[in-house]
């Protein structure tokens, strides 16, 4: 599914002005540093994937969650829907063609840390827009902290400080939250968040466990 071209100039816009973007990669795949990295797929997708943002590999593809911890999602996935191993980077790239994808900040920062909440905050309403419009599903697995408490962005004080409870939480990983998301302009939608830890290979508390974790995320979602 085509990006809203109105949404895509807001993005552009936005990432002409935006410091921090790693550009010496952008530079060395040939890639456009201003463009959104945003996989999208079916408008009518049942789940969608949410993270922090893209890597080096996924400006290298130009697609999101491809690189070593999107991997293991994308494996999960697979397993899901044909009940084996999957057996190749192309399937990998096919098995997300039937979900949505999208990042906190489409764009890659520099050295692979998280964006600044300032930088959150200003690519907000447009990401929070592309959720509600452009995909009707209302079922989201949200990829480590940083995408859990984004939905906190923007949001009252009660609101932020539920979302803040609910990471302290120990089931968290298994329970799941509903939260009503704006977008500034009138438009707005309840999703279903259900969180797991970032799945990096740097994540060493997580790393092992993360595949079961998602595997009963998504039999809980009727994915199989």
């Amino acid at each position: 599914m085509a990006l809203d071209a109105t949404l895509h100039a807001a993005l552009r816009r936005e990432a002409q002005t935006l410091e921090g973007i790693d550009e010496q990669v952008y530079h060395d795949f040939e890639r456009d540093p201003c463009e959104p990295i945003i996989g999208l797929g079916p408008r009518e997708a049942q789940v969608g994937i949410f993270g922090r943002d893209p890597g080096r590999q996924e400006v290298k593809w130009g697609e999101p969650f491809i690189g070593a911890g999107g991997q293991k999602v994308r494996e999960g996935l697979y397993r899901a829907l044909h009940g084996e191993p999957m057996p190749d980077f192309e399937a990998s790239r096919e098995i997300g063609r039937h979900f949505f994808w999208a990042n906190t900040v489409p764009y890659k920062p520099q050295g692979n840390k998280a964006w600044s909440m300032a930088v959150k905050k200003r690519f907000q309403p447009l990401i929070a827009r592309l959720l509600i419009e452009a995909w009707q599903g209302r079922e989201l697995v949200t990829l480590g902290r940083e995408a859990f408490l984004w939905f906190a962005i923007n949001q009252p004080r009660e609101v932020r400080q539920e979302l803040e409870a609910f990471w302290k939480r120990d089931d968290r990983f298994s329970a799941s939250h509903e939260t009503l998301l704006a977008d500034g302009e009138g438009h707005e939608a309840t999703f279903r968040l259900h969180p797991l830890p970032h799945p990096s290979p740097l994540n060493q508390t997580w790393f092992k466990r993360f595949p079961n974790l998602l595997a009963a995320r998504l039999e809980s979602l009727g994915i199989s």
